[in-house]
């Protein structure tokens, strides 16, 4: 990809002492109802868009936090050292190999929007669900739902 091809994929935390760009568009978006993801967020979903780490550069200070999640296997979550804005999460399960970029810190948020929306099942009951996006009350088989191209990335990854 060209820099103009992947312009849209830079973003920051809220005082802009953090910035990322991402060397390509990710792989796959999450919006996720999980019971953790509302807690970690003070929200009803998160947004996140999945990409193969070593396509992520960042700038400025951050620091680490380990939360839980449904599954008990926990993540990190990167957020600015300066302003705290939660920029990244990696699972552990996955460390080191995604990234999980949240998509309301781009500059441009509409370049990602969602390809599925998972844990449905503790969604805040006053937020609709898009019928145009697949729903999961739970998780899914990653080879049922990615495209091609994206399940070909992240299997390049895994074996």
């Amino acid at each position: 990809m060209t820099s103009k091809e992947t312009e849209g994929f830079t973003g920051a935390c809220g005082c802009g002492q953090v910035t990322y760009r991402m060397s390509s568009a990710p792989m796959f978006v999450h919006c996720c109802h999980c019971e953790e993801c509302q807690k970690q967020t003070g929200s009803a979903y998160v947004l996140n868009a999945i990409i193969e780490a070593d396509r992520v550069s960042c700038r400025g200070e951050t620091t680490e936090h380990r939360l839980a999640t449904p599954s008990g296997k926990g993540q990190i979550i990167t957020r600015c050292g300066v302003c705290g804005t939660a920029v990244f999460s990696s699972y552990l399960v996955r460390l080191g190999k995604l990234t999980y970029v949240r998509v309301g810190t781009l500059d441009n948020p509409d370049l990602c929007s969602p390809n599925a929306q998972i844990f449905t099942a503790s969604k805040q009951a006053w937020v609709p669900l898009n019928k145009d996006i697949p729903i999961f009350e739970n998780f899914y088989e990653f080879k049922d739902v990615w495209p091609e191209e994206a399940y070909r990335r992240l299997t390049a990854i895994f074996g």
